[in-house]
Parts: C-alpha cells; sequence; structure tokens
C-alpha cells in the first residue's frame, strides 16, 4: 500500500532466463467472510423476465442474482490489463432481449485512474462479455455513484441504448445494442454540481453529471423508438429534462421544484403515468443533510411534493425509491444517509399520499419496528458491540421491489444487500423479516493477509472499512467474535506475528496511535499501552521473533520503535515508508527496503544500515524464512530477489522479471523448501504463480477466469501447513479466495473483446461464473465515524493499493 521508488539493479549473481511456465490446474473459492462487506450502490431487476436480477458494485465488480438468492460474480475475469472494470457506475438489463445486460465500467475520473471508460456487454446474462472503450472516463467508485441508473435501454426497441456522462461529457447514445457510442449533440446539459470545488483532493471536484436516464414506455409502441425520455441532471437550478421526439430534442421540464437539490433517482409507475423522483443536497453517498421526494403526473404535467417527513424529522436526503408495478400507488423510499439511530425507510400503498416508517419512536430512546433482523448468512453484520447491534443500514441508494413478487424486496447498503421475502406483511401490521442477502457477494478490500503456524487459525486478515478477521474456518461465514476488537479499527492496515511466538500478533489501522496486540492467536485483543500517546498513522508493521519489539513504519510521522510495550521512539537510520519485517527466527534482525536500498537491523531494530540496492524501481514485499534465520526474499518491479546471508547480498531468481505481492507457505515434501507464491511477470505474462524448489521452475495457477484484478493490489498468503493452497485478496473489491491444486478447476476461459467507437475491434470475455465458489462477507461500524473511513478507504487506499 505504501509506495516505493526504486533505480539501478546491483547483485551478487546475475539471473539466467527461464522457459515458459507451465499452468497447473487450480480450483478457486472465496474465503466466506459473509454478506458483502462494501456499498451496493445499485440492483435492477428485469421488468419482463422473472428471476433476472443485476446488482453493481464501486469497486467489487457487478454480480446476478441466482432464484436461490444467492450471487454469481461476473467479472472475476478481470485483470491488470483492464483492472478499473471493477468499478460499475451503471448497469441496465434489455426488456425485450432478457438475455442481454449492458454496464457502464470504470472507477475514477481523476488522475488515478488513467483508463478510460467502457461499455460492457452481454448476450447471456454475464457469462460472456463484449467492451466499448469510450473517449472518456467513468467513475464507478467517484461520488455520486448511488445515483442512476444512468444507462437505460429503450424498452421498445432494444437496440437504442443511453448513457449519462460524468465530468462534464454529456449524453451519449448507442442504436447498435451498445457496440459504437455518439454524443447527443442536441442535450446540452452537462451538469454543474461539483461536491467540492476548493478541495485539495481532485477527487471531490469533478461534474457529477448526469444521473439517470428513464424511459417512459408508455409514450411509445413497441418496435418503434420510444418518443419520451427523461434525464436528470446534477444541476440544483435545472435538474429534470425531456425530449418527446426520441431524442431529438429537449426541454426542461416546467414546474419542476427549485428546492437546491439534486435528483438522485428517477422511477417510473407506468400504470400511474408517474415519475417518481427522489432529491438530496449532495451527490452521495455520504453527504446529504436535507433533500426531498416529488412525483411527476405525466399527463397532466402536475408536481406534488411527496417527501415522508418534514421540520426536525428531516436531516438526511432521500436515495433508493422502489415502485411496485403490481400493486400501483405502493412506494418505497430510503433516506440516504439518516445515521443516527440508523437509517430508515417509508413505504405508501397510495401514492405517497401517507407514509409509514420503519420504524418509530416511543419513548426515547425505545423504538417500536415494523421488522426484525436476521444477519443469519452474515453473523458478524449482528455485533453486540454496536449501537444498534444489527442496523437496518446506511447509504441507501438501491431499492428495488421485484416486478413479479410483491412480497420480494432488496436494497443496497455500505455493508451488504437486505431485503426479504414478506414485504406486504407491512401493509397489515404485522412485523417483516429484513435478511442479509448477499450470499455470495463478497465486496471486501483486503490490506493484508496472514497464514500464521497456528492449529486452530488458517487465515488472518485485514480489510477495509470493517477491520479485520480470524479464519478458522474457510468456508463459514465470519462472526462478530470472528472480527478484530477491542480495538476495533475501522480499517486495518497491516499485521505480523512473531516468528517464534506465533501466537502473538500487532496490528495497526484507523486513525493515529491505533495498534492493537494479541497474545492469544488473535482470540483477543488489547489497545498497545502506548497506542494514545504515539500519533502514528497506518503503514507496514513488524514484530520481532520473541515478541519483545515492534518497528512501526507509519504513514505520517517516519518508522518509530517500541520495546516491551514501552514508549515508541523515532528510527532516524531508515527513511520515512520504508517497508519493515522481522526476521522470523533471529529475534534480533529486522529488515527494510526504501527506494531501491535494503537495510538490515542487528540490534533488534534500534539502528539499520543499508546492505544491498535491489533490482527495479519499486519494491514490494519482503518475506522472512520462517524456519531458517537471515533467508530472506524481496520482490520489487525487478523481480525477485533471495539473500541466505541476512541481507548482505541478494541473488535474483529466475523467471520473474517484475515480482509484487508474494509469500513463502508448505513445501512440498517433507523437508522440501517452502512453496512460493507470487503476482510476478514470467516469460511475458503477468498471472500468479507458484514454485516448489525456491524460484528454479514455476507454474501458473490461475487462468483466463481468473483475473485478480490489479495485480499490484493483491495480497498473497501461502498456507503455512498445507502444501499448495494459496490465499489472495487485494484492494480490488472481491474479497479474499483461496485456491488449492486438483480437480473442479476453474476453466479455461476464452477470449476478451474490445470496440472502440472510432475503430472497432472485438474481443469477448467469460465470466468466472463456470468456477465453484461460495459466497459470504463483510460489514463495517453503524456509526457516522465509519462515514469517513468508509469514504477515505473507497477513493484513497483503494487507488494506492491498485498502485502501490
Amino acid at each position: 500500500m505504501v509506495r516505493y521508488a526504486a533505480a539501478l539493479v546491483a547483485l551478487a549473481t546475475a539471473p539466467f532466463l527461464a522457459s515458459s511456465a507451465p499452468s497447473e490446474c487450480y480450483k478457486w473459492k472465496n474465503v466466506k467472510i459473509g454478506g458483502g462487506g462494501g456499498f451496493v450502490d445499485g440492483i435492477v431487476f428485469n421488468p419482463t423476465a422473472s428471476g433476472i436480477a443485476y446488482a453493481r458494485t464501486d469497486i467489487g465488480g457487478a454480480y446476478r442474482l441466482n432464484a436461490d438468492d444467492t450471487w454469481t460474480p461476473l467479472l472475476d475475469w478481470v485483470d491488470s490489463t483492464n483492472w478499473n472494470y471493477m468499478g460499475v457506475d451503471a448497469i441496465a438489463t434489455d426488456p425485450i432481449d432478457t438475455n442481454r445486460v449492458a454496464m457502464a465500467v470504470g472507477l475514477y475520473t481523476n488522475e488515478w485512474d488513467p483508463n478510460m471508460g467502457s461499455i460492457l456487454r452481454s448476450t447471456d446474462r454475464g457469462a460472456t462479455w463484449s467492451a466499448t472503450k469510450l473517449p472518456f472516463k467513468i467513475g464507478g467508485n467517484m461520488p455520486g455513484r448511488g445515483m442512476g441508473e444512468r444507462l437505460a435501454i429503450d424498452p421498445n426497441i432494444n437496440n437504442i441504448i443511453y448513457f449519462g456522462a460524468r465530468s462534464g461529457n454529456g449524453l451519449w447514445k448507442s442504436t447498435d445494442y451498445g457496440a459504437t457510442w455518439a454524443k447527443v449533440s442536441s442535450f446540452t446539459s452537462v451538469g454543474t454540481f461539483v461536491p467540492n470545488p476548493s478541495d485539495s483532493n481532485s477527487y471531490n471536484r469533478d461534474i457529477v453529471g448526469i444521473a439517470w436516464v428513464t424511459f417512459d414506455s408508455t409514450s411509445g409502441a413497441r418496435g418503434s423508438t420510444t418518443p419520451r425520455i427523461f434525464v436528470g441532471v446534477a444541476d440544483k437550478s435545472n435538474s429534470i429534462w425531456v425530449s418527446t421526439n426520441g431524442g431529438s430534442s429537449w426541454s426542461l421540464v416546467s414546474g419542476q421544484p427549485s428546492q437546491n437539490y439534486l435528483p438522485h433517482k428517477g422511477v417510473l409507475s407506468p400504470s400511474e403515468n408517474t415519475l417518481y423522483i427522489t432529491y438530496s443536497d449532495g451527490a452521495g453517498p455520504y453527504d446529504g443533510t436535507l433533500g426531498a421526494v416529488w412525483k411527476y403526473n405525466i399527463a397532466s404535467g402536475t408536481w406534488t411534493d411527496i417527501t415522508p417527513v418534514t421540520g426536525s424529522d428531516l436531516y438526511y436526503g432521500f436515495g433508493g425509491f422502489a415502485v411496485d408495478l403490481k400493486k400501483p400507488g405502493t412506494i418505497m423510499v430510503a433516506a440516504l444517509n439518516a445515521w443516527w439511530p440508523e437509517g430508515i425507510i417509508f413505504r405508501s400503498t397510495n401514492s405517497g399520499s401517507s407514509w409509514t416508517k420503519s420504524w418509530d419512536w416511543t419513548s426515547y430512546p425505545d423504538r417500536s419496528k415494523r421488522y426484525t433482523m436476521d444477519s443469519s448468512l452474515a453473523p458478524w453484520l449482528a455485533d453486540p458491540a454496536d449501537d444498534p447491534p444489527e442496523s437496518i443500514g446506511w447509504m441507501m441508494e438501491a431499492l428495488v421491489i421485484d416486478p413479479f413478487n410483491s412480497d420480494h424486496w432488496l436494497y443496497g447498503t455500505g455493508a451488504t444487500i437486505y431485503g426479504g421475502r414478506d414485504l406486504t406483511k407491512w401493509d397489515t401490521g404485522s412485523t417483516i423479516t429484513i435478511k442479509s442477502l448477499a450470499d455470495g457477494i463478497e465486496e471486501t478490500a483486503i490490506l493484508d493477509l496472514l497464514s500464521p503456524p497456528s492449529q486452530h487459525v488458517k487465515l488472518v486478515s485485514s480489510v477495509g472499512d470493517v477491520c479485520g478477521f480470524i479464519h478458522d474456518n474457510l468456508d463459514t461465514p465470519r462472526t462478530s467474535v470472528s472480527q478484530f476488537h477491542n480495538p476495533k479499527f475501522a480499517t486495518t492496515f497491516s499485521l505480523a506475528y512473531a516468528g517464534s511466538k506465533p501466537l502473538n500478533y500487532v496490528r495497526v489501522g484507523g486513525d493515529a496511535g491505533n495498534i492493537a496486540l494479541s497474545t492469544n492467536g488473535g482470540v483477543s485483543w488489547s489497545s498497545h499501552p502506548q497506542s494514545s500517546s504515539t500519533a502514528g498513522s497506518n503503514g507496514v508493521v513488524a514484530y520481532s521473533a520473541n515478541a519483545d519489539t515492534i518497528v512501526w513504519s507509519t504513514t505520517n510521522i517516519g518508522v518509530i520503535r517500541s520495546v516491551n510495550s514501552g514508549s515508541f521512539s523515532t528510527i532516524s537510520s531508515l527513511p520515512a515508508n520504508a517497508y519493515v519485517i522481522a526476521d522470523r527466527c533471529d529475534n534480533t534482525v529486522f529488515y527494510a527496503a526504501s527506494g531501491n536500498k535494503f537495510y538490515v537491523s542487528r540490534d533488534t531494530g534500534a539502528t539499520f544500515t543499508q546492505t544491498a540496492t535491489l533490482g527495479g524501481g519499486t519494491n514490494y514485499k519482503i518475506v522472512s524464512n520462517p524456519g531458517t534465520a537471515g533467508d530472506v526474499w524481496a520482490s520489487t518491479d525487478g523481480g525477485l530477489f533471495r539473500s541466505t546471508n541476512y541481507g548482505t547480498s541478494f541473488t535474483q531468481i529466475s523467471g520473474p522479471t517484475w515480482c509484487a505481492h508474494f509469500d513463502l507457505g508448505a513445501p512440498k515434501t517433507s523437508g522440501g523448501y517452502w512453496s512460493i507464491a507470487a503476482m510476478a511477470t514470467i516469460d511475458g505474462k503477468k498471472a500468479l504463480y507458484r514454485s516448489d524448489n525456491a524460484g528454479t521452475s514455476w507454474v501458473q495457477i490461475n487462468d483466463a477466469t481468473m483475473g485478480f484484478g490489479t495485480a499490484e493490489s493483491n495480497r498473497i498468503a501461502v498456507d503455512y501447513s498445507q502444501y499448495g493452497r494459496v490465499f489472495i485478496g487485494g484492494g480490488n473489491g472481491r474479497g479474499i479466495f483461496y485456491g488449492t491444486p486438483g480437480t473442479g478447476c476453474s476453466g479455461s476461459g476464452t477470449t476478451t473483446s474490445t470496440t472502440r467507437t472510432s475503430a472497432p475491434t472485438t474481443t469477448t470475455r467469460q465470466s468466472s461464473d463456470l468456477h465453484g465458489f461460495e459466497p459470504h462477507n463483510d460489514h463495517f461500524q453503524s456509526n457516522h465515524n465509519y462515514t469517513q473511513s468508509h469514504h477515505d478507504h473507497h477513493h484513497t487506499d483503494h487507488f494506492i493499493a491498485n498502485n502501490s
């Protein structure tokens, strides 16, 4: 996560060239955290075919709903060549050819993402995809990503698709199912709203642009262009536009409210001939302190304010909106950000004339609720230490009712997908059950992984926004007991264990001073005695073999050291932001790298001396042999290097010409060398490789269906006790995978297709839904403090992880 620059190479022994690495069949599955773990910003049901629905996320790709309420991931084939596809800014399901689905993909519109955005399209419900590159960027992880949908298919002639762009790029149209695109020159409103024009962070300085496109399906006939199209624009003065001639000309909808708000959703109720619009004073998903809900009668041109609350009860904007197509006049709306005491959902059966609320105050602080929560599929969501222990949610921009089943509903939050199958009980005064229904969605960003030498722990993870977990079972959802507590950070950035006392852990994260210790393999934790007295923040932490010394390379105050839980002191002999680890066997030895320089300490981290110069320009990771003192490995963008003399000199390992994160784990044979897994480039191919003979030869262990997104962001651990099992997870937002060699592999995949609007060339990429894969995921703290940590993680840390 910390970037390290390096320069020229100086090595003890020159590398020799390796032949092309063969492939080995691996079966990949998600480690089950359970239930999402990140922001689900869009859910869409197909309006004409029962059972077809899709969910989109800001950094974790997209998913298709299965009949058993599980979800299938659709973008696991994404690799380093197209990593920005994991940010999905809009999704559309075809109402005529219901096998068709399209997505607008791209992560950032600022300099963090150098890639232009793309439209992905599929004719088999996401099993395979073709891509069209656009001449501008798309911001699936930018402000306003819960607005939408920005992508819309004409319900009467499905070769026509509209897309509303960000950054002042306006409205775009395709007439060939999304293969090529042209700007709609007659639509001149590009949006004026910028979240924070004076912010030093460019993330908040871009134009949010067009928020949604909604066709009035009742205005046309099958086989002809739909005449009436509404477009909502992130503009607080002139936001709702309409065309009555199929997009040839546009005008502002007359009489629209002028309340200085932004339109988040524009949802049509065909039987009522009404357009419902939710407004908030911010782009979301974190902000929004005021808002409104309006309905527009298309036939009469009448606007009606149907905002559910007023006065002091209105302290939030509105996001998700749902129409029950089987029950005209039955609608629902979600408070976008009612942070306290928790989120709010409203329901009306008379088109908004009156509303009932998911909960009501009785005698403060008590509330009566129209629901009970069921997080059995993601039990960590129910944390007794939180208040409330199981929140209805926040950041609620996605809210839908199944068009074929009035009892079936879903909504997205900052943590998961909730919903249920007894919704109409709400109207009779009965209690409904709200369940976590994100089984199959693993959307966490992984910042560190350890496979320690412990009988009861298979894996330890540090996770963006949801702290981290002890994984004693890889296929069982985590509970709140499995999560790091006391203290519980919003985000854990780095983990380490003591090599000779492997039940002793240290972790750092969250805000300044957050450092915690465990002496029982993560079963319980305590704050470091000096945690509150240090201003150190995030970074990388190392633990000496005997668990008596911590060296912490912070992101803000340099490299610091604590002995026997005493006060921290600065290590002046190391540059700031150096990468640090401890020798697993020799308690006196620590290693570090900064730039192209490698450092060693022989006095338990008190002082460091430069000993060698590594090849390449970026240092990624250092790993110490778990069983032999002085045997240390380092990876850079120039390859993989090994020292057997405490880092005095290094030999470049054959094969990798570039290497990011890697690890050592259980050997193939008793007494053999530790197995190595590395994200590396070998023979010109960037992939995940394993070596069983100290890097003499390598096999590739992923295939075209498992791309793992950005190679640089992936964290890797090799199982300490089970040969061949490899763990991989990263800032790509798809949680943690574990792979094992043998039968049941994920498959061979097919080719990819990329089409540029100016020069078509085509490819098709197969989705990862062919590999056997089990679900579940994690969540974050339900308080306002979480808001900022989630915000920071999703736009800053994720980018750094991708580019570390």
